[in-house]
């Protein structure tokens, strides 16, 4: 009841719950698309290269004096020019993908970490983007976080079945003529979008968390993948809101606490599914 009282009376604390449950909606859909696509990996390299935008566009705003510059576009930017440069290697270079995707990884955070070495007072704000502080999301943030809510699901309502085309069977896809490399950019730009969403609430190192694991987990209860988006949502609001609460009660931070309640009900999950596909000893 503590929690409910100080939600209704501190915005700031109901200004974090609202910007956990927009960023629910998209990372329980395209992070369906990502576990059954395989590209978790590809993903976290998106996520961790967004640093080096948000490092620029804090060092243009602080040293620099352009006033309208905010991290969250320097990460929109980076987050999808790291897709798209990561897709085209996936395209034309797969022998060699993973080396070179863990090249633009380390480059991207190379960036970051220079800009912002070079960024009066930014420590504490370099912790914030690292592990996630979601009591910072201002209204213009929601705005901006709704905004991008809005662009991804109108996408996904669009291209829904040419993404399922292209997550299940890309060979067959473009036999019936799909555009299946235009149809990958986009989606990871679309990852790219949902990535930057999730920093404000748990970070750019547990980034990963709230867009992996709760579709994984939706993924043990169902294969059908309107199913396994409908869990994913559900699951990340969940955690969202049970993160915020027990990091206020705790004082822990509030994007490792939801890390931490996602890690455990993935192990949860994963449990309880073996225990149902063990099979029991029948008596004689």
């Amino acid at each position: 009841m503590e929690f409910l009282e100080a939600l209704q009376s501190n915005p700031i604390l109901f200004y974090a719950v609202i910007a956990g449950f927009l960023a629910s909606i998209c990372s329980g859909i395209i992070g369906s698309y990502v576990v059954v696509k395989r590209i978790v990996f590809i993903s976290g390299s998106i996520a961790h290269s967004v640093l080096g935008g948000i490092g620029l566009s804090v060092w243009l705003e602080r040293a620099r004096g352009v006033a309208w510059m905010s991290p969250l576009y320097g990460a929109l930017a980076a987050g999808i020019i790291s897709a798209l440069i990561i897709g085209w290697i996936h395209l034309h270079y797969r022998q060699r993908e993973d080396t070179v995707i863990a090249a633009i990884w380390s480059i991207g955070m190379a960036i970051g970490v220079i800009f912002m070495s070079q960024t009066p007072g930014f420590n504490v704000e370099l912790t914030s983007f690292l592990i996630g502080n979601i009591l910072w999301v201002s209204p213009a943030n929601l705005m901006f976080l709704f905004i991008l809510d809005i662009i991804v699901i109108g996408v996904v309502l669009l291209m829904h079945k040419r993404f399922l085309a292209v997550c299940f069977d890309d060979e067959q896809a473009l036999l019936q003529g799909v555009n299946v490399n235009l149809i990958y950019l986009l989606l990871l730009s679309l990852i790219a979008i949902t990535i930057v969403l999730l920093i404000y609430v748990v970070g750019i190192i547990l980034v990963m968390t709230l867009l992996a694991i709760p579709a994984a987990i939706g993924n043990m209860a169902s294969s059908r993948l309107s199913f396994i988006m409908a869990i994913a949502v559900f699951l990340c609001a969940l955690l969202s809101f049970t993160g915020i609460a027990a990091s206020f009660y705790l004082d822990w931070p509030s994007g490792a606490t939801i890390a931490l309640l996602a890690g455990g009900a993935y192990l949860l999950g994963m449990t309880l599914c073996n225990k149902e596909r063990t099979p029991t000893k029948s008596s004689n």
